[in-house]
């Protein structure tokens, strides 16, 4: 038996263009996509944007919920099930839950072991509770001594898709500003000022003990395994080229001008934060998504800490004419499918899932313009 879906009136959100039209998925598949309305039996969208699916690679939302507060953790499956539930509100239909291992301070959430989380991952999506199709993102703190330790659980995962080397020793990459890693620390984790103190005055020691040979255990793993590998923080050509010969294939928040143009030039994906964008800069003080979106060196938005950010960036770049709809689109849906090996999935075209997302643009009192997800399909079933 076929199990159909039929949208009428939308406004769909091609590779390229804008079509007002109708839609059809079979079998949680997308098998016509028209520009005529005419269709009988079908789910009015009265003008809302119908658009993919969004595909988010990094979210730190997940250890938000599991940490709520320093040191207080919650239990795993209402912290997956809350997750889940704002990222599917969000219009997020593929989700990487970027978990980190590897902390010096052993009280963090990424000092502490995955293997309860991961049993309530591999639980949930066999009987079907989640919303959105959730994958794995590792996070891998490369100066931290019990980084591969922590990392054990994740070994053979099939959900595992993408790992990421992170160094985030203060007076480097993102925290070049030690005052800003300050503020981040003290009010974000919760350290004293003597915490802090201490923990920098040991971290260039960690960065020269453990840095190199963890980055060479995970940069092998990724090869052996083909998983999808991305830098961090990138700051200078060094660091991109280091990237670059180690097979990396996208550049995660890169923090300067000469680092997002370095990795376009070896044809790695740069990616940047919603928040950025939305907050029209970074709130460490490093280069502007939207600076890095004018020069055509901004390729995929990550929500970072804030689900519904994907979504009121793309509606950002696009009042600012930096980017056309469809563009703005591509950087939350497309272009992290590809870059992460997801061809199946990130494009509104016959044959590719049918993960999709019904918007509609309220226009508020103020003036404000705000995108509203209404409703969520994934592979065709009604999510949202």
């Amino acid at each position: 038996m076929t199990n159909q879906l039929i949208f009428k009136n939308a406004q769909m959100v091609l590779r390229h263009e804008v079509v007002h039209g109708s839609l059809v998925a079979e079998n949680g598949l997308i098998s016509e996509v028209a520009g005529s309305t005419s269709v009988a039996a079908a789910l009015d969208l009265n003008g809302d944007y119908l658009l993919p699916g969004l595909v988010e690679i990094h979210t730190d939302n997940f250890e938000r919920h599991l940490m709520p507060r320093p040191k207080v953790q919650w239990a795993e499956l209402p912290a997956l099930l809350a997750h889940d539930a704002e990222i599917a509100a969000a219009g997020i239909t593929t989700v990487f839950d970027a978990l980190g291992v590897g902390e010096a301070d052993l009280e963090s959430l990424r000092g502490s072991a995955w293997g309860d989380v991961l049993a309530t991952i591999n639980d949930c999506t066999q009987q079907d509770l989640l919303r959105a199709d959730h994958h794995l993102h590792v996070r891998c703190e490369l100066p931290a001594p019990n980084t591969i330790e922590l990392f054990e659980p994740f070994k053979g995962h099939p959900r595992l898709s993408l790992i990421s080397l992170m160094d985030h020793t203060p007076g480097q990459r993102q925290w070049e500003n030690i005052e800003q890693a300050r503020i981040y620390y003290i009010g974000k984790k919760g350290w004293s000022q003597q915490k802090f103190e201490q923990q920098v005055a040991h971290a260039n020691e960690l960065q020269a003990k453990f840095a190199q040979p963890h980055r060479r255990f995970f940069v092998d793993y990724c090869k052996t395994h083909g998983i999808a590998l991305a830098s961090h923080d990138d700051t200078t050509v060094a660091h991109v080229q280091q990237a670059y010969a180690e097979g990396a294939c996208m550049s995660e928040f890169p923090t300067t001008v000469a680092a997002a143009s370095e990795a376009h030039k070896h044809g790695l994906s740069t990616v940047m934060g919603g928040p950025n964008v939305v907050r029209g800069g970074s709130h460490s003080g490093n280069v502007a998504a939207v600076e890095l979106a004018r020069l055509g060196l901004l390729d995929i938005l990550s929500s970072d800490y804030v689900p519904g950010s994907l979504l009121a960036a793309v509606m950002s770049l696009v009042a600012q004419s930096v980017m056309t709809l469809p563009q703005a689109v591509a950087t939350v849906t497309s272009a992290p499918a590809l870059a992460t090996g997801f061809n199946d999935r990130g494009a509104i075209e016959a044959g590719l899932r049918a993960d999709l997302i019904q918007v509609h643009i309220a226009q508020l009192p103020n003036g404000v313009r705000h995108a509203v997800v209404r409703a969520v399909w994934r592979e065709g079933r009604r999510v949202l």
